[in-house]
């Protein structure tokens, strides 16, 4: 009995282990366009004077806005790249042989891994709408959205089956831009874009209504117990 509880621990420490830096680097590069989404869309910055042209360009103050804008859209490819992940979850299955430990284990580290990646998403567009929002640009969040679906969608393309990074965009831009007009206007990469493109839709929809309703709920019970 003793030797069999040495032998789980041993085997649940090396599933959680062999998956830890993996993990922890997907999720860093995932929470990148989160912490960004919150410096670009949510800071407040008061106008010197009321009614002055500030109140209405305070969203764009610098160039340094633009650069973190650009570096948020080539980033956040990286927080629903999580759902492809799930490839290791099928190896660590066929790796591993107890099944307590596949559902006790396994199955609970991939579903928060990939649930706090894709929040991080939902998040992260949730704070660019209410930055549209905000701006008078309430009719573009849905087109919006859409767009930066399907944008996600190719840099998921690229960095799954091409390998590419999101860094790949300065350090080697040619060999990007060469893969993207060669390998991924091709047939098979249309319809995988495509399906992703769907997947990324629903789940952001789905989340997106959850999140809100719980942020609701959330300022709401404040204010009762303010």
């Amino acid at each position: 009995m003793k030797d069999k509880l040495i032998n789980w621990i041993g085997l649940t420490w090396d599933a959680v282990h062999s998956n830890t830096y993996w993990m922890a680097w997907n999720l860093f590069l995932a929470f990148i366009p989160l912490a960004l989404s919150i410096w670009l869309f949510r800071q407040r910055v008061k106008p010197k004077r009321a009614n002055s042209t500030a109140a209405t360009l305070k969203a764009f103050p610098t160039p340094l806005w633009w650069l973190g804008l650009l570096v948020f859209i080539v980033f956040l490819p990286n927080a629903p790249y999580v759902l492809t992940d799930v490839i290791h979850l099928i190896h660590d299955i066929r790796r591993i042989n107890s099944v307590w430990l596949i559902t006790l284990v396994l199955i609970p580290q991939y579903i928060l891994f990939i649930f706090a990646g894709f929040e991080a998403y939902v998040i992260s567009l949730i704070n660019l709408g209410y930055f549209l929002h905000r701006q008078g640009w309430a009719r573009a969040i849905w087109g919006t959205e859409l767009v930066i679906h399907g944008l996600s969608a190719v840099g998921i393309y690229l960095g799954r089956f091409l390998r590419f990074n999101s860094w790949d965009l300065v350090t080697q831009p040619d060999s990007l831009v060469g893969s993207v007009l060669e390998d991924v206007v091709g047939k098979r990469p249309l319809v995988v874009i495509a399906v992703t493109f769907g997947v990324i839709t629903g789940l952001y929809w789905l989340l997106k209504g959850v999140t809100l309703a719980i942020a609701a709920y959330w300022k709401s019970s404040r204010k009762v117990s303010a």
